[in-house]
């Protein structure tokens, strides 16, 4: 039998040994549960990681300089005309050029502990928790202006937990990284106002039209209460009211937190708000579309669309806005003449500025192709462009008492075909000089002194002049005098300009200033002091007699009347119409040396106008109006005479020098200009001795014997060498061939 000390040891062994498998056993156990724990907080982290912070957008980005920028167009006077942008309708102010009570405003509606609290406001926070749990809702409310701020530019707009844990996550980063103020800076200048746009300033033009640092505290304290729900509160929403209440309460609660006095409250809540309608947010249309591809040509249509630039143009919006009147009001008056449209042009010659510019009746009318800016398009001008031709017959030495024979007539044309121009009266009026066929707009005149002048002397000087388009000098022959070549109103009108500038010629200049998202000015014109600052193209006494001819009412009485829409009371201003022959384009063009005027009515589809005979019908009156508009109140500007310029005492049918007094059959007299040197220096004697065909009792043919008599005959002979007589009876007038 063993000892029981050995039975007494047995035991104590099995009892360690059972205590060992015991602690061994939880070990085990702890080492698994330490496990498991390491692969949850793995597992946590990484379910984290990939449902949270994976995509987790960085704070920086808040501040990022680069991020896209509305252009804004400005007028001469800062007035905002239109806004481009890619996606967003959106431009960045410094905390410092908002005004502090739309700061005030946005803080006391939206987090009027903003500078007290952290990243998160957790009294607001938990009574969100409160109205969603009794509510049974997802997360919302309690947000903090930084909250927002996160939301809005950096996390999708679901309305999930997830979504809420990155929004507070970026919220802690975002205040750990940037100050409260410059938190406030971007929070105002990214928050949404409602559609597509973005920021105070931009909310601020589209709402009242001015700049966010002219806001007035009711302007303010409105545009604060639209981010909240920007559709439910706007002022042009279903539910104006809302806009207006909401208001209110921003006042009120300005008021409750020591912003602002109960006289401010009062007095904003009284205030009356005038809206800027967004149907209306783009001023002169064709205009601001004509400079926006100006930019994108320069600049790149990224840098336009999303550079931020600030672009002060030349136009005048008052101007324009009568201008466009002018245009709607009076082609609505044309029903009857099936003269469907009406563009206008307004510039100022001496700095090549463009004032007004309406491309059509209607930018918004698609039955009239509103949106096409007729300004840009190629119309034929018909006789509006006889000055050139007129212009260039001066410099050759011709002048305005060079008389030419207004009758039937044919020039030869390519193909052997004959060119046969016919006045738009369908008269014929006999001996004319320079300055009545010009005033009256005679066409047969015109034609022959293309003849004398050549097509290719008078496209190289409209060229010279700012035309263009006159490419094709095989096609178009003589009828190129009376429109037969197209041409842009734009062109015409820095055509016409140099005849207002004394000769010399002023790019036309549609924008003023360009300045960038950093202010730094990448452009910028300043008009010469004076137009001879510009390109001479005329001699001043060409362009000073062309001008005072355009300017004669007593030259165009034959056509026109004595109280034409060309005629402007107690002003002196130069104008010219034309109408092409098949009736599709009718124009008038006009200037002073302070203005230049271009009109035109007709249709887009470019099918003929109905009993339109000349710009008087239809163009004219809208340039009457709108030229009167501009001379209102201003002193009258007369022509001013260059010093190689005389006045002489001429024949008014020859041209020539009176006959000393005395004379039998002592002509008639007038006085002209000319530049000297062109000036008549031979003596009148239109009374002859003439061969006469018995028959006709017209001039005998050249080499005609038979049937032939000798009589004393007034006859003249133009710059062609026809020769007319004056005092024949001319019952039947047949084609002359020449």
């Amino acid at each position: 039998m063993l000892p029981s000390c050995y039975y007494t040891r047995m035991k104590l062994l099995n009892i360690s040994n059972v205590k060992l498998v015991s602690w061994r056993k939880k070990l085990k156990k702890k080492r698994t549960c330490l496990l498991l724990l390491i692969l949850f907080i793995i597992g946590f982290a990484l379910t984290t990681y990939f449902i949270i912070l994976k995509d987790l957008p960085l704070p920086t980005k808040l501040n990022n300089s680069g991020a896209p920028q509305s252009t804004q167009i400005f007028d001469r006077n800062q007035k905002l005309i239109y806004a481009i942008y890619a996606a967003k309708n959106q431009n960045f102010l410094p905390l410092s050029e908002i005004p502090k009570y739309m700061q005030e405003a946005t803080i006391a509606i939206e987090d009027k502990d903003f500078y007290k609290h952290g990243a998160i406001d957790f009294r607001g926070i938990f009574r969100s928790l409160i109205a969603n749990i009794t509510h049974k809702e997802q997360l919302q409310g309690g947000s903090t202006i930084t909250q927002q701020l996160v939301k809005n530019s950096l996390l999708t707009p679901e309305r999930t937990i997830t979504r809420k844990i990155k929004e507070v996550i970026l919220a802690f980063a975002t205040e750990t990284i940037y100050s409260k103020n410059k938190i406030l800076e971007m929070y105002l200048n990214q928050i949404p106002y409602g559609g597509t746009v973005y920021g105070i300033e931009a909310a601020s033009q589209t709402f009242f039209g001015k700049k966010a640092k002219d806001l007035t505290l009711a302007q303010a304290a409105l545009l604060a209460g639209l981010p909240e729900s920007p559709t439910a509160n706007s002022p042009f929403g279903s539910h104006p009211e809302f806009a207006k209440k909401r208001q209110e309460l921003i006042l009120n609660k300005m008021y409750e937190q020591s912003y602002i006095s109960k006289k401010q409250r009062d007095n904003s809540i009284k205030e009356p708000l005038k809206f800027q309608a967004f149907s209306n947010n783009i001023f002169a249309p064709h205009f601001v579309l004509y400079v926006k591809d100006l930019l994108i040509k320069k600049y790149g249509e990224k840098m336009v669309e999303e550079g931020g630039l600030s672009v002060t143009t030349s136009l005048d919006s008052k101007i324009q806005e009568e201008a466009q009147n002018a245009v709607t009001e009076n082609v609505d008056k044309l029903i009857g003449y099936h003269a469907t449209n009406g563009s206008a042009l307004v510039t100022n010659p001496a700095t090549g500025e463009i004032l007004a510019m309406v491309g059509s009746k209607d930018y918004f009318n698609e039955k009239i192709d509103g949106n096409v800016n007729v300004t840009l398009a190629l119309r034929q001008p018909g006789s509006s462009i006889k000055p050139i031709n007129y212009a260039v017959g001066l410099i050759k030495g011709y002048t305005g008492a060079t008389p030419f024979a207004d009758v039937p007539i044919c020039f030869p044309a390519q193909g052997g075909k004959q060119y046969c121009p016919v006045n738009y009266d369908g008269n014929w009026h006999g001996i004319l000089q320079m300055r009545y066929a010009l005033g009256n707009s005679i066409n047969i005149p015109a034609v022959k002194m293309l003849k004398l002048n050549g097509v290719l002397s008078m496209i190289a000087t409209a060229s010279a002049m700012g035309i263009t388009t006159f490419t094709e000098p095989e096609k178009y022959g003589l009828s190129l005098t009376l429109g037969g070549g197209e041409v842009t109103m734009l062109e015409m009108t820095e055509a016409y300009g140099v005849f207002a500038n004394g000769g010399y010629k002023i790019n036309l200049h549609p924008i003023l200033k360009i300045v960038d998202n950093h202010g730094k000015t990448l452009d910028s014109y300043s008009p010469p002091p004076s137009p001879i600052f510009g390109k001479k193209i005329l001699p001043e006494g060409v362009s000073f007699i062309i001008s005072d001819i355009l300017a004669d009412n007593n030259a165009r009485l034959l056509e026109f009347g004595p109280n034409s829409s060309l005629l402007i009371p107690k002003q002196t201003v130069s104008a010219k119409t034309g109408t092409t022959n098949d009736f599709r384009d009718n124009w008038t063009i006009g200037y002073t040396p302070d203005f230049v005027v271009a009109a035109w009515v007709g249709n887009n589809d470019n099918t003929p106008m109905n009993n339109i005979a000349s710009g008087i019908t239809g163009a004219a009156p809208i340039w009457h109006d709108i030229m009167t508009y501009l001379l209102k109140d201003r002193m009258p500007h007369p022509i001013s005479r260059p010093p190689g310029v005389i006045q002489k005492k001429i024949c008014s049918l020859s041209g020539l020098i009176p006959p000393p007094d005395g004379t039998p059959n002592r002509c008639e007299t007038r006085f002209e200009y000319f530049i000297k040197g062109t000036e008549p220096n031979r003596i009148d004697n239109s009374t002859q001795i003439v061969s006469i065909d018995k028959s006709t009792n017209d001039l005998a043919k050249p080499g005609q014997t038979d049937n032939v008599e000798q009589k004393p005959e007034v006859v003249i002979t133009d710059a062609t060498n026809q020769i007319y007589c004056i005092t024949c009876p001319h019952p039947s007038p047949t084609p002359i061939n020449l």
